[in-house]
C-alpha cells in the first residue's frame, strides 16, 4: 500500500495533467466543448463504462 504522502503527490500530478489538458482543449475548442468533454468523462466513470478507443470513431 502507498503512503499518504505518495498518494497525495500522485493525485497532484494527475491534477496538473488534467489542468494542462483542459488548457489545451480550451485554446483549441473553447470552454463549452471542454466542459462537455469532462462531464461526459465523469459520466462514463460514474456509469463504469469502458473508455476503449474503439468506441470513439472520428466523424470524418
Amino acid at each position: 500500500m502507498t503512503s499518504p504522502d505518495t498518494t497525495a503527490e500522485s493525485k497532484d500530478r494527475f491534477f496538473e495533467e488534467i489542468a494542462a489538458l483542459a488548457e489545451r482543449m480550451i485554446a483549441e475548442h473553447g470552454r463549452e466543448f471542454t466542459m462537455g468533454a469532462f462531464v461526459l468523462a465523469a459520466r462514463f466513470i460514474a456509469e463504469k463504462k469502458d473508455f476503449g478507443v474503439a468506441q470513439f470513431k472520428p466523424a470524418n
